[in-house]
């Protein structure tokens, strides 16, 4: 009893601190998501709400916002510079960026650089050819309730009208997230 005492406060504190780097552990909430376990986790069309428009400026001080992409499928990325699986999922969005880019525009959200060198830089390595957010302090992604602040990669994919509609919780794969892509673009055609 002790013993299973102790593991379960060991558990929730892991829990309530989290992780202050990158992350690929999956997180179910309330928002009606299934916990995942690499793979994507999608709302049926009439349990989405709403997605928050994003406003704000690029990795070079240049204003952007998500209420230009009206009428797309949106992708949104959260990364940083520091984090090693966003480095390693990186080649997978642009590829998928590419690949869509006739339903779907992407934008990024780079978080915790405190300095944008090293996100620019990022970005030119990796040949990123979206917009990213420049949001060190995490004020734009906490308007996601729909993602874990802590779970860094994650994206999310917002359909049509402007709802969210499916998400990653961890790195993904260029074909998963192309699935995704596709299938939200096809329930609102």
């Amino acid at each position: 009893m002790k013993t299973r005492l102790i593991a379960t406060l060991a558990a929730a504190t892991l829990v309530v601190t989290g992780v202050s780097a990158c992350s690929s552990t999956s997180a179910s909430d309330d928002k009606g998501f299934a916990a995942g376990d690499g793979s994507w986790s999608k709302l049926p069309a009439d349990k989405r709400e709403p997605a928050a428009v994003l406003t704000g400026t690029d990795l070079n001080g240049k204003k952007i916002s998500t209420a230009d992409a009206k009428g797309k499928v949106i992708v949104v990325n959260v990364w940083g510079s520091w984090c090693a699986p966003c480095r390693h999922e990186a080649p997978a969005l642009v590829k998928a960026a590419d690949s869509t880019k006739n339903v779907a525009a992407f934008y990024g959200i780079n978080t915790r650089d405190l300095d944008p060198g090293p996100p620019q830089a990022f970005s030119r390595t990796f040949h990123i050819s979206y917009p990213s957010f420049y949001d060190p302090d995490g004020a734009l992604l906490l308007k996601f309730t729909e993602l874990p602040p802590k779970a860094i990669p994650s994206t999310l994919v917002i359909d049509r009208k402007g709802r969210s509609a499916a998400r990653f919780v961890g790195e993904v794969s260029t074909a998963t997230l192309v699935q995704a892509i596709n299938d939200v673009a096809k329930e609102s055609q």
